[in-house]
């Protein structure tokens, strides 16, 4: 009874038949939009196989994986004859290193001692020209002439330090 309340856009001779219309329009209509296909296309771009199993890269992997399958294969082999065996090498090492010029570094050292030690000796005898006694009575002097010339008076260096 849904059609007793149904209100049609335009005048009509009967609400009944026209609310079977409309809703058979509507259904229709429900009907197409369900079944109609988008315009853009959404959906992912194709993949090839062959762009994804990289075969020349599968390659050389295997390759370099053999190689270093070989190699350590080889080490083992090295490994386990030195194991069963003594070895190829003899590993001990008698030899005392000798050097030419031992004896004359050694006095050249010597020679090097004993001329540091006459330059100390004269550095320590030496007498100085310089007079830290005349020096600090020129240094009165001078603050002297300072305090004399100066604008304002100076700070006893007691009160300067504080």
């Amino acid at each position: 009874m849904p059609q007793l309340i149904y209100q049609p856009l335009l005048p009509c001779a009967s609400k009944h038949l026209q609310y079977k219309w409309d809703r058979s329009c509507y259904n229709m209509h429900r009907e197409k939009v369900k079944s109609a296909k988008a315009t853009i296309n959404s959906s992912p771009p194709e993949t090839y196989g062959h762009l994804l199993v990289k075969r020349k890269t599968k390659k050389l992997e295997e390759e370099r994986l053999s190689k270093i399958q070989r190699e350590n294969h080889m080490l083992l082999d090295k490994i386990s004859h030195i194991m069963r065996t003594t070895g190829r090498i003899d590993s001990r090492n008698d030899y005392v290193s000798k050097s030419l010029s031992t004896d004359k570094r050694q006095q050249e050292l010597l020679h090097n001692i004993k001329g540091n030690r006459f330059l100390l000796q004269r550095l320590s005898e030496c007498v100085p020209h310089y007079s830290v006694q005349l020096w600090h009575k020129e240094w009165l002097t001078t603050l002297k002439l300072m305090e004399s010339i100066g604008r304002f008076p100076r700070l006893c260096d007691a009160q300067a330090r504080q």
